[in-house]
């Protein structure tokens, strides 16, 4: 197949695969929904693969069919911009477990007609880069110019350079981590109780009616949501302001601003994202430390890496903090792999990522450049 064939935007393919999977079952068949940008060049040297975080998607830089908002990096993406859709053809795979069409639990099991709901395997992060890596394999791509992603994205790009690391030339790692701590995995357990509380959830078999545990999920949402904002982010943008209205109730409504918000974040979250999914990703990023297959050695994840690394956290990031992507550079520094790595200072917590950065975006671009 030529190029405009394979690379449009809203692609889907189903491979037989199968993948091999950390828990030690062979998954098949493979859906992906991908999203590509730019073109690719004719030694096929110039692909970006951009990993995205729990909640996003493959929509990286083109409108949300479900929200009809912009990409959610339209900031990075896009012709001119740092990850330059001029130089560069740019994927962005909607990740296994997912919901946005890549396979997942809401998915038909082929076996029984019916979706595979909670008999959906337990998958890992390493598990959804190899799944990705065939379908790069597919689509005739040996070598990427850079794997890119912030939070459970920069999870993925360390995945690929360790799993792959002849396949990736640069990695760009956001607010991430290279292991989930017991406070995060606190944070995802109250998520995912919430959703398994909801009477409507089921057992996981919701799917033939219309009325999913919407409660639940957007519970779930409402508590990670506040994981990804700072303090100071918080009382900067609603502080104790009472919302739409002079005085308290002194009842149970959302008297302040601050609730107001984090419902409006709940209930909207559950039209776009599936309760099942978001029990089966969070689950993929507890289990996740990639020093866990090398005896505990983080280093030793990396020996030999040809890989160029550029790591980047924010201070006011609790979730994700300066500390663990220093825990990163350290055992990048043991390996011998070359790496450069900033703290930036932002308000807006973990989420500053996703927000109009312009030091971020400076660095990302001339690192990409250099390594051209």
């Amino acid at each position: 197949m030529g190029a405009d064939e394979r690379f449009g935007l809203n692609k889907g393919v189903r491979l037989m695969g199968p993948v091999q999977l950390d828990n030690g079952a062979a998954f098949a068949p493979l859906d992906f929904a991908y999203e590509s940008y730019g073109e690719l060049n004719a030694d096929k040297s110039n692909a970006i693969l951009i990993c995205h975080a729990l909640t996003m998607d493959q929509y990286v830089a083109s409108t949300h069919p479900v929200t009809g908002k912009d990409g959610w990096w339209v900031n990075m993406v896009g012709p001119g911009k740092p990850i330059d859709t001029d130089r560069y053809c740019v994927l962005c795979i909607n990740v296994l477990g997912s919901c946005m069409g890549s396979s997942g639990p809401a998915s038909i099991d082929p076996g029984t007609g019916e979706p595979y709901a909670m008999d959906f395997p337990v998958i890992t992060i390493a598990d959804m880069v190899r799944a990705q890596a065939i379908l790069l394999d597919h689509l005739g791509i040996d070598t990427l110019a850079a794997v890119v992603g912030g939070s459970m994205g920069g999870m993925q790009a360390l995945c690929w350079a360790s799993l792959y690391p002849q396949r990736v030339r640069s990695a760009v790692v956001i607010a991430s981590a290279a292991r989930h701590s017991a406070q995060n995995i606190a944070f995802h357990e109250v998520g995912r109780q919430a959703i398994m509380a909801d009477p409507y959830w089921r057992g996981g078999d919701y799917y033939g009616d219309d009325t999913p545990p919407a409660k639940g999920l957007s519970v779930a949402r409402m508590a990670a949501h506040i994981t990804y904002m700072s303090e100071a982010g918080l009382t900067e943008k609603f502080g104790r302001n009472l919302q739409d209205r002079d005085a308290k109730s002194f009842g149970f409504d959302a008297d302040f601003q601050i609730e107001s918000y984090l419902r409006h974040q709940g209930i909207s979250f559950v039209d776009r994202f599936d309760a099942n999914s978001y029990l089966y990703i969070t689950r993929a990023m507890d289990y996740f430390d990639l020093a866990e297959a090398h005896g505990g050695n983080l280093s030793a994840a990396f020996r030999g890496s040809q890989t160029r690394f550029c790591l980047i956290s924010f201070d006011s990031d609790w979730l994700y903090p300066t500390a663990e992507s220093r825990r990163i550079v350290h055992a990048l520094n043991a390996a011998g792999a070359p790496v450069s790595f900033v703290e930036l200072s932002s308000p807006f917590g973990h989420d500053a990522f996703l927000i109009d950065a312009p030091d971020m975006n400076r660095i990302v671009d001339g690192f990409l450049r250099a390594g051209v």
